[in-house]
């Protein structure tokens, strides 16, 4: 009897009602995030940023800075930093992802510093495997944004937010 051989990504559907196996999800781990990947790179100059309370975790391009991943503090002293390096490391384009509204401020100090800012849903990255620390989630953010496979969350103009400010508080 001949056998055929099966592509790794030949499943698509996962088995017992949407479940990977503990072995299943190691090995579709990693697929994802090796080098291997024969995936064009859309977004050379793109950065991931972890969004945090207290401190953002920002990672480049390992061939933009010595220290490819930094963290910077949260108030404005920090993201003035962070944009500064940013500018410095060639960066066009960032990822942020937060669970709260932490990233607020961020996003709009990154958006005057004419950066293009995408605002990732955690529910879109958080079901992938392999990431267990803020320095690993902004390295994966970075490498996702610069395959162009992250949507982007819909913010309005600066207008329509000072308007939508100014009905609230009506």
């Amino acid at each position: 009897m001949q056998q055929t051989q099966r592509s790794p990504f030949a499943r698509t559907i996962p088995p017992r009602g949407g479940q990977l196996s503990r072995k299943e999800r190691h090995k579709l781990a990693r697929q994802i995030q090796s080098d291997n990947v024969t995936l064009e790179i859309v977004h050379g100059n793109a950065a991931g940023i972890d969004v945090g309370k207290d401190t953002h975790y920002v990672a480049v391009p390992p061939d933009r800075d010595a220290k490819p991943v930094q963290s910077f503090d949260s108030r404005t002293e920090g993201l003035q930093q962070m944009v500064a390096w940013l500018k410095k490391c060639g960066i066009t384009s960032g990822a942020l992802q937060s669970t709260r509204v932490y990233w607020i401020a961020l996003y709009d100090v990154l958006q005057e510093a004419d950066f293009e800012v995408y605002l990732v849903n955690a529910r879109y990255t958080k079901s992938l495997p392999g990431r267990k620390s803020d320095v690993q989630e902004s390295q994966w953010l970075m490498k996702l944004r610069a395959y162009g496979l992250l949507p982007n969350s819909f913010r309005p103009p600066q207008a329509i937010r000072r308007l939508r400010s100014y009905w609230r508080q009506r």
